[in-house]
């Protein structure tokens, strides 16, 4: 059953819920205890019609006071099925109502503050899948914690990340593909502009990613376009540097390539065809072209044009050319295939930089309560419900020293958006360590300073 999206509402602002002036106008937001939270904030123009395919434009402005007490709909994606351990562990409420219209952003920030650290947050899902509001990603805690915490969607799968060469003749920049990268890019400028609204500090802000949106962080922290407008980055569960990514940095050519051989087979050869597609029905592509022609084209991901990302993450890294913040990368002990390697090389070159790299692992295998289907270990996302501290909205039976791991994993993520350290020594040569996060057999906090577990 979806979840419906409120239809948007313009009000007189409430005395008791603040009204701050964005890009756009003014918007008003809720309170809980000493969090006040904005969610549905547009930051750019709805991505549609002539704007389907194209870098996010600026956001329209509306008349009088626009109440944000609830979240924009997601990008086009597939339903989540019963098949799907995901959709046990994260989605168990259903779907909510996917829209093109997608752009927008949530703000979670202490009630009363000034010149807070401010952390970005970028949704996982293979560019494909999810949104800034899944409820293991709920702010509440992050404010609580003394930090602003902003979340957002954008564009995914084909809407996102379509390389054609058709699109990138149409753009004076001459490519094409990175629609979601953009819209990434978008969130984080709004942010520099508009946090100190919000008690924030521009010149303090965190990105921060898991799996692609982790991918996604690399590729910012890579890109002309935004590598000087944050002050640290978290990789979780993103790889470091590796030989090749495991999604995204094919080259602008060869994605164009691809994309239009897809939709030549499905029957689209010109521009005004592509744009007339539903976007529901753009999600059945890529499965109909591999069932039809046994050529699995993957998923659409961001490309190396020259222009948005000019190289890869690994070049960039290896040659001294991406963000020069401090950095924390990990992953989990049961994790997908391949997002745990290259994290160590990653850190010496960060240390040769002379800028510190974090490196952890989150190694908790988490409680359950024994039905099939479900997701066990500390599999792939699982330390997303502990550096959140949203333990609570979970149906998983945790146990009070899950509560105290949490305490301390949301402690350390937020003390490193706030001053570039987690609390905890950065990978060295002489010290290649990592933190291990972790409970001792007597439901303990026993999280220290080590080698990685293995699986």
């Amino acid at each position: 059953m979806k979840r419906l999206i409120p239809i948007l509402m313009l009000a007189a602002a409430c005395s008791h819920n603040p009204v701050v002036t964005v890009e756009g106008g003014k918007i008003q937001g809720t309170v809980k205890d000493v969090v006040v939270a904005f969610k549905g904030i547009p930051f750019a123009a709805p991505p549609v019609g002539e704007f389907r395919w194209k870098a996010p434009q600026p956001v329209v402005p509306w008349a009088g006071v626009r109440v944000c007490d609830h979240f924009g709909a997601p990008s086009w994606q597939p339903n989540h099925v019963p098949t799907d351990g995901y959709m046990h562990e994260f989605f168990f409420d259903g779907d909510p109502e996917f829209s093109e219209d997608c752009l927008y952003l949530n703000v979670w920030a202490p009630e009363k503050g000034e010149n807070l650290p401010v952390t970005l947050w970028i949704h996982g899902g293979a560019f494909s899948y999810g949104w800034g509001f899944e409820p293991e990603m709920d702010g509440e805690e992050w404010a609580k914690h003394g930090g602003i915490l902003v979340s957002f969607n954008y564009r995914l799968g084909l809407l996102g990340f379509l390389a054609h060469p058709l699109l990138s003749e149409e753009n004076p920049e001459g490519t094409s593909g990175n629609y979601g990268l953009l819209d990434m890019i978008a969130a984080l400028k709004w942010v520099k502009n508009n946090i100190s609204a919000f008690g924030g500090d521009s010149s303090k802000i965190t990105i921060m990613g898991q799996s692609a949106g982790a991918m996604g962080v690399k590729d910012l922290v890579t890109s002309p376009l935004s590598k000087d407008l944050m002050a640290g980055a978290i990789i979780q569960s993103g790889g470091g540097i590796m030989e090749r990514s495991i999604l995204g940095d094919f080259s602008l050519k060869d994605a164009e390539a691809l994309w239009k051989d897809v939709m030549v087979w499905a029957g689209y050869t010109t521009l005004e065809e592509m744009r007339s597609i539903k976007p529901q029905d753009l999600l059945n592509i890529s499965r109909l072209y591999s069932e039809a022609t046994g050529k699995y084209p993957g998923f659409p991901a961001p490309v190396v044009d020259g222009i948005v990302l000019p190289e890869t993450f690994d070049r960039a890294s290896l040659e001294g050319r991406i963000a020069n913040v401090p950095y924390m990368i990990g992953f989990t002990l049961d994790d997908m295939g391949g997002l745990d390697s290259g994290i160590e090389r990653f850190c010496a070159v960060r240390e040769q930089a002379g800028t510190p790299a974090y490196a952890y692992q989150f190694a908790r295998r988490l409680p359950d309560d024994g039905r099939p289907g479900i997701l066990t270990g500390a599999f792939h996302s699982s330390e997303l419900w502990y550096m959140f501290k949203s333990l609570r909205l979970s149906w998983r039976p945790f146990t009070p020293g899950d509560y105290a791991l949490s305490e301390d994993m949301i402690t350390a993520w937020t003390t490193f958006a706030a001053t570039g350290n987690p609390s905890w020594p950065p990978f060295t040569a002489e010290y290649p360590s990592f933190m291990i996060f972790k409970l001792d057999s007597k439901d303990a906090v026993a999280s220290a300073m080590g080698t990685p577990l293995e699986p």
